[in-house]
């Protein structure tokens, strides 16, 4: 493991019970590192285990098998009084602000939380710290004394993003954080997060339907579907010299982006299977339109198409 990699996600597998004995695979071998202070953004359609691997990478789920490490620590094995102690360095931004704030509670008390429930500082240095940090999300100080309901969502979605931030984390994963926002509030709520990771020196797992949003913010991309991340490149290259049927089919889907338009690049059909019945082979072949006999059966390896030392990873038989 390189000193660079500040998370790693080695081989994360997924699978949620059913009835009858059954299992359904949210997570299929997912891997990537990240070096401190970037941004990955994960894009992919609804379904396709976003959430299940941001939610894993900070423990708030326990993966079926594999590992994850923060700063070369395994985060799976830790006892949970270690674990807790580390849930400083990691924190997460939800999708939707008003159901993830406490609405009993005033705003003073809501960012103050974390601060009491770790023990840092005294009572005097918390309430610096709390209108410190309502000063780093653009809020008025007299915010302190209102309630999130009182807010607009943009509003509200900067205190959730002041709560993320109070204890100086190194990592933030960001769950959707602005999809449920007006057009002119996303602007302003990505230009926010990419300020505070410089000011802050924060690392971020961006998630995102939302390929525009991600290309705006992010250094590398890891495309999923189906469980699988099916690419993997810096924004440049997946944006420039897209690889995987499926990421083409992402990207036709945003309007002008400047992009000639291949024979493979046509929609793909239908829609993604259901997780309790993968298809064999590639999962990608029921709906690609450059599918090829052995994509029905057999499952394309890895490759790295990258140049210039940039990796470009991709599981497609058509780069095998």
């Amino acid at each position: 493991m390189s000193d660079d990699d500040f998370l790693v996600v080695n081989q994360i597998t997924k699978r949620f019970p059913m009835r009858g004995g059954r299992e359904t695979h949210a997570l299929r071998g997912v891997s990537f590192r990240q070096r401190r202070g970037a941004t990955l953004g994960v894009v992919g359609e609804s379904g396709c285990g976003k959430t299940t691997l941001g939610r894993i990478i900070l423990q708030l789920l326990q993966a079926t098998s594999g590992e994850v490490y923060l700063d070369n620590v395994p985060l799976g094995t830790l006892p949970a009084a270690e674990l807790r102690r580390k849930r400083r360095n990691m924190q997460m931004i939800f999708q939707d602000p008003h159901a993830s704030l406490d609405p009993r509670m005033r705003v003073g008390t809501l960012l103050e939380e974390p601060l009491r429930i770790h023990q840092v500082g005294s009572i005097k240095e918390r309430a610096m710290r709390v209108r410190e940090l309502l000063d780093l999300v653009g809020l008025p100080s007299e915010a302190v004394r209102r309630f999130p309901h009182e807010f607009s969502g943009g509003q509200r979605q900067r205190i959730a993003i002041a709560r993320a931030i109070a204890l100086s984390p190194a990592l933030i994963v960001a769950d959707e954080p602005v999809s449920s926002l007006d057009v002119s509030i996303q602007a302003q709520i990505l230009n926010l997060l990419i300020e505070l990771r410089h000011r802050m020196h924060l690392t971020y797992v961006f998630i995102s339907h939302d390929l525009a949003v991600v290309r705006h913010m992010s250094d590398t991309v890891a495309v999923m579907y189906f469980g699988e991340i099916v690419e993997y490149a810096s924004v440049d290259d997946l944006f420039e010299s897209p690889a995987h049927p499926y990421t083409n089919m992402l990207l036709l889907a945003i309007p002008d982006l400047g992009r000639t338009a291949r024979v493979e690049d046509e929609p793909s059909r239908g829609e993604m299977p259901s997780p309790d019945a993968p298809p064999a082979g590639c999962v990608f072949h029921p709906r690609c339109p450059a599918v090829q006999e052995r994509c029905r059966t057999l499952t394309p390896p890895e490759s790295d198409i990258g140049t210039k030392g940039r990796p470009h990873l991709v599981r497609c038989w058509l780069h095998a």
